[in-house]
């Protein structure tokens, strides 16, 4: 399988490492916006200006498009799906849908495969929420994020005029989660499940309080939430906010029994060293993916709930059903 990125930042630095435990995987290019020549990579694929994609068309199986879901996404996946099968992570929820059908649009056009919002969530969680549902019918869904660094949070922020850098951590409320984990089964607003704390570097000249006002009024990311922001150095940043951790559950309660008198708990956890690295891999499983429903003749827009779980995996359907089942 032959793949390339889209974006050589967070995410596409991890891609290119997952692809590298993949043995039926190659990296054979890396798209920039920047001067390919200031763009340092850690493998033998070429680094090209983006400009010169269209001339890939036959020589790659699935590009993989590493932008951020505010205004890279929207915009090159339906895009890129004219030419490539193509996965991304777009992750902003509440404009699925809208993404989705755009996709789709593309995909159907050209006979690829545009599989979206692939991650951990949505991704993962998502399969794991639907899971869920499926299997406790009379139940409550509950997820909760962090403590961990949001990368599509963090990047909105930096879109923001006047700022240089910045880190966004979302922080689940502890009084909800265990409210959740005993069952109380409690009605929670967005407000109650999390804080959201944003530690800010500005540019020269930058105006702090229109900066402030910006963030907390974001709608989609900060506008739901009590948010905190803290106005720090570019040194200070670096020196205590330079990891990307990240991780959180998904937890369904549930009745069964003739008068609902069984309890029953399901929770899924992840703990994650690196967001990025960590969506990289998801990425990378979905790509095999992809690139085997376009063998088998299907093409338009998929999300996790439509992928086979075998087709993410290397391993056969006999091996799978000998080491797995």
């Amino acid at each position: 399988m032959k793949l390339a990125i889209l974006g050589y930042g967070n995410l596409g630095r991890g891609v290119e490492n997952a692809v590298k435990q993949n043995p039926d995987m190659e990296l054979v290019a890396v798209f920039t916006r920047r001067n390919p020549s200031e763009v340092k990579i850690n493998s033998d694929a070429k680094v090209l200006n983006v400009s010169e994609i269209e001339n890939w068309k036959d020589k790659i199986d699935v590009l993989i498009l590493c932008g951020g879901s505010a205004t890279d996404l929207p915009e090159q996946t339906p895009k890129y799906a004219k030419l490539f099968n193509v996965i991304d992570s777009f992750d902003t929820h509440a404009r699925i849908p809208e993404h989705f059908k755009n996709v789709d649009n593309s995909s159907k056009e050209s006979g690829k495969i545009g599989i979206i919002s692939v991650g951990w969530d949505p991704g993962l969680f998502s399969l794991n929420r639907m899971y869920a549902n499926a299997i406790l019918p009379d139940g409550t869904d509950y997820t909760f994020w962090g403590k961990g660094v949001s990368q599509g949070h963090s990047d909105a922020i930096r879109r923001i005029e006047g700022v240089l850098d910045a880190k966004q951590y979302t922080i689940p409320v502890e009084k909800a989660l265990n409210a959740v984990k005993n069952c109380e089964n409690p009605t929670l607003s967005t407000r109650e499940k999390h804080t959201r704390e944003c530690f800010v570097v500005l540019k020269d000249g930058a105006d702090a309080q229109k900066v402030e006002r910006e963030i907390k009024e974001m709608p989609n990311y900060f506008a739901d939430y009590d948010t905190t922001v803290h106005f720090i150095s570019l040194e200070e940043l670096k020196a205590n906010h330079s990891g990307i951790p990240h991780g959180g559950c998904v937890i369904r309660t549930g009745k069964t029994g003739s008068n609902k008198e069984n309890n029953h708990v399901i929770e899924y956890n992840l703990k994650l060293d690196s967001n990025p690295e960590f969506t990289s891999s998801v990425l990378i499983a979905y790509a095999r993916a992809a690139f085997r429903l376009n063998k088998e003749g299907q093409s338009g827009a998929k999300t996790v709930f439509d992928i086979p779980p075998a087709y993410l995996s290397s391993k056969s359907g006999e091996e799978l059903r000998r080491t797995m089942l």
